[in-house]
């Protein structure tokens, strides 16, 4: 199997490899695998005011994983959560001319960065946004727990 230059370039020269101080409340992280391959990937973002400024990997699996990573850490910087997440994985696929036989590697570049957005892995995140009025989980979860009650 013959690698795309992008996918040789973006594993012999990995961007954004790395990790952030987990205990950061700006940071965003997610972890995702691949059964079939074994391929894990760790995605973490750094956000200010719903921008990510800052992305890092680690990959532990085959060059076109780790090349998914680090290109994934070049698109998401700069852009808003929202933009972040419409990252599809047939952009990667093309962008990095990968063969079908690891189009999974693009699918976990997109899990992951949906992952590392997710309220669950980012909470600080929501709260804060929350305070711009951007999302209200709090408000939300008081009506579902009213719901609730209502419904016993």
């Amino acid at each position: 199997m013959s690698y795309s230059d992008r996918v040789v370039d973006h594993y012999e020269n990995p961007r954004n490899v790395g990790y952030f101080d987990k205990s950061d409340k700006a940071i965003g992280t997610g972890l995702v695998g691949a059964p079939a391959c074994g391929d894990v990937m760790k995605l973490q973002i750094k956000v200010k005011d719903d921008i990510i400024k800052d992305a890092k990997f680690k990959t532990f699996g085959c060059g076109s994983a780790i090349a998914a990573s680090s290109l994934l850490t070049e698109w998401v910087k700069g852009k808003s959560l929202k933009q972040a997440t419409e990252i599809k994985n047939t952009e990667i696929v093309e962008y990095l001319s990968l063969p079908p036989v690891k189009i999974h590697c693009s699918v976990l570049a997109e899990d992951a960065i949906k992952a590392a957005i997710s309220p669950a892995n980012t909470p600080y995140l929501f709260f804060m946004k929350n305070k711009k009025g951007l999302h209200d989980f709090t408000t939300s979860f008081k009506k579902h727990r009213k719901n609730i009650k209502k419904a016993r």
